[in-house]
């Protein structure tokens, strides 16, 4: 198995809404991209959430949209060895610093967690380190098969922590 390494967070002084995945799957470590994968539906949720359309935009400039809109991204996992791309594959996983980030974040609201692995892992690093809300959220990942209409609804609560 390969050691996968999450990429550096995106975030500034102004992020309100932290939102953290589980570990890059392998088309977004190809081209250092999160949510690179064509059929990921991140930047389409997160359209939904910021009123931008995120897909037709370069990606710096999807970055730029979010920390606009005062969110951030990053990773729970640091590095794990695992096979292809899903979370179940994961392995020796080390914990991104979460405490330390959001410690640095003064306007943080909400820390929004992309799927159940990352719910799992990051909550669990961050019981009684943050008064920010904690949300579970329905993955982007293709292989969260509900389609996005059911994926929209909890994403779009999202509007309320910006």
């Amino acid at each position: 198995m390969t050691i996968k390494r999450s990429f550096p967070p995106v975030v500034d002084a102004r992020t309100r809404l932290l939102v953290l995945g589980s570990l890059p799957g392998d088309a977004s470590l190809a081209v250092a991209r999160y949510y690179a994968h064509p059929q990921n539906q991140f930047w389409r949720l997160m359209a939904a959430v910021i009123d931008i359309d995120l897909p037709g935009l370069p990606y710096d400039a999807r970055l730029a949209a979010l920390l606009a809109a005062r969110v951030g991204l990053w990773d729970v996992v640091a590095s794990a060895t695992r096979a292809g791309s899903t979370d179940a594959a994961m392995r020796d996983l080390i914990g991104n610093d979460l405490p330390g980030l959001v410690a640095t974040l003064p306007d943080l609201r909400a820390i929004a967690f992309n799927g159940a692995t990352s719910f799992r892992h990051g909550s669990r690093q961050l019981a009684g380190q943050t008064q920010a809300a904690l949300i579970a959220l329905p993955s982007s990942s293709p292989l969260h098969t509900i389609g996005i209409k059911a994926k929209l609804a909890s994403w779009r609560g999202l509007r309320d922590m910006l």
